[in-house]
């Protein structure tokens, strides 16, 4: 493959892939935390023609038990499996997209590189930059891939749990994508409890994205302001949570566009977190 892609790709550069024939995966990711089949049902009523749906909770999550979280990791065999049936190959360029931002797209892309998967990629924009090109959208089902013999390798990614978390407070640098006002405890429409993880800071997602909250900000920009907040922690002191660990994926990729790379990630996050009594909660 000539142009590999590992952070993000834009309209232009998937349709200069499409037209050269290289090896393609796409896949929807949209999704609703409000309505959990909104998502599919958007899927089904247009999409990038020949993109697979993967379902946030079906596809992208474990169970839930109550202690791990909303949206826990599944196991990385089963991850892998679900990407067989798509025909996930080493040398398969996946674009990921949704119609969110890319905040269920960054998910996916994280979760891939987790499967090792280094060709993997967010379409800048999504589902709106491809219309706003004149892509075309498809309501026809994409048909079944012939099932691959994809092996996951080594990740590409970092995460920690919650008991390295704790016994590192007051050392990591902790980065919380949720937004302000859930940051500070004043709402929680979501999880068990109100607040933060004490010592962490506060980055919503969508300060990724420019002013229409479409496009990621350009890297020198993204470089700048992710430089200002960690300082003086070196991205791999750095670990990214959120509500569930969704969003925080999306800090991830853009630290990762802006060439900040090596962060981790905590994937049972606030709602993890919140759901044991015992750890340390703060306000404000």
């Amino acid at each position: 493959m000539s142009n590999i892609y590992q952070t993000l790709i834009s309209v232009a550069e998937l349709q200069a892939l499409q037209a050269a024939g290289a090896t393609l995966l796409l896949i929807d990711a949209s999704f609703d935390l409000a309505d959990t089949a909104a998502g599919e049902r958007a899927h089904a009523q247009g999409h990038l023609p020949g993109a697979h749906y993967l379902h946030l909770d079906r596809d992208l999550s474990a169970p839930k038990t109550g202690r791990n979280g909303r949206h826990p990791l599944p196991e990385r065999e089963a991850f892998a499996a679900r990407m067989r049936t798509l025909g996930l190959r080493p040398d398969t360029q996946v674009v990921c997209y949704d119609a969110q931002g890319g905040m269920y797209a960054a998910r996916t892309w994280w979760m891939l590189r987790w499967l090792g998967h280094a060709p993997a990629a967010v379409l800048n924009g999504g589902l709106q930059a491809w219309t706003a090109a004149g892509g075309p959208l498809s309501q026809t089902a994409t048909p079944a891939a012939p099932p691959s013999d994809f092996r996951p390798g080594p990740s590409l990614v970092a995460s920690l749990d919650a008991d390295r978390l704790l016994a590192g407070l007051g050392r990591l640098r902790l980065i919380d994508a949720r937004a302000p006002e859930r940051f500070r405890g004043e709402v929680e429409p979501l999880d068990t409890q109100a607040g933060h993880i004490p010592g962490a800071s506060n980055r919503l997602f969508k300060n990724n994205l420019d002013a229409e909250g479409l496009l990621f900000k350009p890297a020198a920009q993204l470089r700048e302001e992710f430089a200002a907040l960690l300082a003086p922690h070196a991205p791999q002191q750095v670990v990214h949570q959120c509500g569930s660990g969704v969003t925080a994926c999306h800090n991830l990729l853009a630290m990762e566009y802006a060439g900040l790379g090596g962060s981790l990630l905590y994937p049972g996050s606030w709602s993890e977190w919140s759901s044991d009594p015992g750890r340390p909660v703060a306000k404000g």
